[in-house]
């Protein structure tokens, strides 16, 4: 076809082809060739294996059990150590609900058998009958399984020591919180959450008929700010997509280790409440390895049922009557690991993923909220202490268990509606979350604030309040009213 459209060429005509319809075709031809290719190697390849939640599930079983075994053994040993070194906590605030002094250290518990199934990820990849991943697209550069990132690691051994350092001597929240600032740091550094700003800033820009840009497959805006003169010519870039990305994990980072934190006041609540959200997130993540979503779909299910299987092996220890306490490291360890896999779900850009997963991990982030709420109606501190959180309510009409399972069964819708949002229909269920979330904060508030709401409707009940009605004389019958004739009779004879 070339040979004859060339001699077509080379024989004289009235009128010559223009340029850039020879540059088209030439183009044409090579798509031409380029489809070719891709045929061949669909045709190439192997048979596409058909995949479902449950298959993908069964493969990475061995990843909870290696974390529910440790973390069950490994607590006990830990809370020797901890009453041998004096690492107690005393009861000596009223808002305490124990009242015997109860062993701290349980997050290091938890810390080894998060380490112990996430260290067992890293040996199947070298050694595949350890554990069957699921089939992918994506793979490394020695076309293995892409493992958990080092800077997830890294984070979660800053934020258990920072929080250990705490319950054994005590440090200033400002050190606490610049731990969780440089793991939210190394986040960032390993690209891991950054791309949760794309689903927000993108259709923000395109609806502005601002300029977009392809950077490593990733669409950005880019904004040159020139230099001075002074310095030399030339521009410094800046990725918007990039650095707001940035912001949002150090905010989300810093947000969940203190919301965790914070509903840590009942026995085996936040470990109970992490583990009902971790299960929550694991069927995300299992749809989106269905779905071949990408590299880093892996890693998340691998942090899903290490998380999972953490918390149910040190939940028997911790659920009333509790024999050891999470303590920071473990709360703050939570917290983060929970926020890391809510940024992982949006690592392709699927900002809608990430509000789930933040509907999933609901009840902390309502009892922050309100607490941050409460105490600027009161005039207070936000790191001012009290016992107006939705357990401590709960506690009082229900006791500890009683509030315990409650806050269960409201983890549990709200992780049903967090999975309802993965999988559409994402406007009802954002209703659905928005009136169930606002129907708790409400009530909370109204509970907590019962006694100012009282003190300012004092004025009213005054004298200038509207009197009660009396009630109406009821007519009495016969034998009643001769009864009360002949009592002053009786009463001068008794005289």
């Amino acid at each position: 076809m070339n040979l004859a459209f060339q001699l077509a060429l080379a024989q004289p005509k009235q009128h010559e082809i223009p340029t850039s319809v020879l540059d088209r075709i030439n183009s044409l031809g090579k798509e031409v060739e380029a489809l070719r290719q891709h045929v061949t190697s669909l045709q190439e390849s192997p048979p596409v294996v058909s995949l479902d939640r449950i298959g993908v599930f069964h493969g990475y079983i061995p990843v909870f059990v290696i974390a529910f075994l440790v973390t069950l053994l490994a607590t006990p040993l830990i809370r020797r150590l901890a009453l041998a070194n004096g690492v107690i906590d005393r009861p000596t605030e009223s808002r305490k609900v124990h009242r015997l002094p109860i062993a701290y250290l349980g997050g290091v518990a938890v810390f080894l058998g998060l380490m112990a199934g996430i260290l067992y990820s890293y040996m199947a990849t070298v050694s595949p009958k350890l554990m069957e991943f699921h089939p992918t697209r994506y793979l490394d550069s020695g076309g293995e399984h892409f493992a958990v990132p080092i800077s997830v690691i890294f984070g979660m051994t800053l934020i258990m020591l920072v929080g250990l350092i705490d319950d054994v001597a005590g440090i200033s929240p400002r050190l606490k919180i610049g731990g969780q600032l440089v793991a939210a740091a190394a986040l960032a550094a390993n690209d891991v959450g950054v791309k949760v700003a794309a689903g927000l800033i993108i259709p923000i820009v395109k609806a502005l008929g601002v300029h977009t840009t392809l950077v490593n497959d990733l669409e950005t805006v880019l904004f040159q700010i020139p230099l001075p003169a002074l310095i030399g010519s030339g521009h410094v870039t800046i990725d918007v997509v990039y650095w707001v990305g940035t912001a949002i994990i150090a905010i989300f980072v810093l947000g969940a280790c203190n919301a965790s934190n914070l509903i840590d006041g009942l026995d085996g609540l936040l470990s109970g409440v992490t583990g009902i959200a971790a299960f929550g997130l694991c069927v995300i993540a299992l749809g989106m390895a269905v779905a071949d979503d990408g590299p880093r779909d892996a890693p998340r299910i691998v942090l899903c049922m290490a998380l999972l299987g953490a918390c149910l092996g040190f939940l028997p220890h911790n659920f009333n009557p509790a024999t050891i306490f999470l303590g920071d490291a473990g709360s703050l360890l939570l917290g983060f690991c929970s926020i890391v896999i809510i940024l992982m779900l949006g690592d392709t850009g699927q900002t809608q993923l990430v509000l789930a997963g933040l509907i999933i991990y609901a009840i902390p982030i309502i009892d922050t909220v309100l607490a941050i709420i409460r105490r600027k109606l009161a005039g207070k501190s936000i790191s001012d202490a009290d016992d107006q959180h939705l357990h401590h309510m709960l506690k009082r009409s229900l006791g500890v268990k009683g509030a315990v399972l409650t806050l269960y069964a409201i983890g549990v819708g709200f992780a049903f509606l967090g999975i309802a949002v993965s999988l559409g229909r994402a406007r009802v269920i954002y209703a659905l979350a928005l009136v169930f979330a606002a129907f708790i904060g409400v009530t909370a508030i109204k509970i907590a604030r019962r006694k100012q709401l009282e003190e300012h409707a004092g004025p009213y009940a005054g004298p200038t309040a509207v009197p009660a009605p009396k009630p109406l004389p009821q007519p009495e019958s016969a034998p009643r009213r001769a009864e009360e004739r002949s009592k002053p009779a009786r009463h001068a004879a008794s005289k």
